[in-house]
């Protein structure tokens, strides 16, 4: 009998929606035939649709390209319409054509990308155009980021569905890299509390007004316990107060402070974020396996 691998039953969620434990109890009976197992569980009634194409762009990859002197890069979301795709060689040479080009122009507009020339004289719309001729999927450079340092960049992407660029002042980029891993891993919205955009705060101390234990006591005791909250949401959302997902004993900004470096800046792509799809919980996926690292 044929392995039915992790890689069969994801392709096999991807294109019928349905579970993972009926996705692999279906693969198993199919002998690890993908085709069969769709055709079966069309047939029983149980897939909810096999997706084709023209659906939403929702998956493809993140990628990175950092300059020679390590000081600066691109990372860029490009999308596909299934994760086959997004792990095709033709896909993949064209993502590393877009971060190369955006890297040299220092470009982070997706639009403006496209004006941009590949290294064989054509455009990277055209390009683009050309590939989706060729593998007849919706193709987009959907985001890219620029971050530059004048220390070091560190990056680190996970699976090719999370990417991350940490700007440096100090330290090299195997630091950076750890700190981009922790980034990856727990998605911290800021580097400082002091970072806070105003309107997130202020809403942060309206939900904890409306708190029930807040109820009936007197304002001076509000505002106390108020503070005490507000400054614990703080240390949860800001990097360097955050502990290192790798060593829970100190905290980023302690791991940082002692390499003789301060973090800067931080960028954080997640491919299909905030377009509407099946939710799958890549962060999760990271921090498992850094902490296993």
């Amino acid at each position: 009998m044929a392995a039915v691998t992790a890689a069969l039953v994801k392709e096999l969620r991807e294109r019928t929606g349905l579970g993972m434990m009926e996705c692999k109890k279906a693969l198993v009976e199919a002998d690890a035939d993908i085709e069969k197992a769709i055709d079966d569980l069309r047939k029983s009634g149980q897939a909810k649709a096999a997706k084709k194409a023209g659906r939403t762009a929702a998956e493809g990859a993140v990628v990175v390209a950092v300059s020679d002197d390590g000081k600066k890069a691109v990372m860029i979301e490009i999308n596909s319409e299934t994760d086959f795709v997004a792990r095709d060689d033709n896909f993949i040479a064209f993502a590393d054509k877009v971060a190369k080009a955006a890297l040299t122009a220092g470009e982070a507009d997706a639009a403006k990308i496209g004006e941009l020339l590949a290294d064989d004289g054509s455009t990277i719309e055209t390009t683009r155009q050309a590939l989706v001729q060729k593998i007849g999927e919706n193709i987009q450079i959907r985001r890219a980021a620029v971050l530059e340092s004048e220390t070091a960049i560190g990056a680190y992407i996970h699976g090719g569905k999370i990417g991350v660029l940490v700007s440096l002042k100090g330290g090299n980029a195997d630091l950076g890299k750890e700190v981009a891993m922790h980034v990856a891993a727990v998605a911290p919205m800021v580097v400082r509390g002091d970072d806070v955009p105003a309107d997130v705060l202020e809403k942060e101390k309206e939900i904890i007004r409306g708190q029930s234990d807040m109820a009936g006591k007197p304002a001076e005791i509000v505002e106390k316990m108020l503070g005490g909250r507000i400054n614990k949401f703080l240390k949860e959302v800001s990097l360097v107060d955050q502990p290192f997902v790798k060593n829970p004993d100190t905290t980023v900004g302690k791991l940082v402070q002692d390499a003789g470096a301060e973090v800067e800046s931080f960028v954080r792509l997640v491919v299909g974020e905030g377009i509407e799809r099946e939710v799958v919980d890549f962060a999760a996926e990271v921090a498992a396996t850094v902490g296993n690292s």
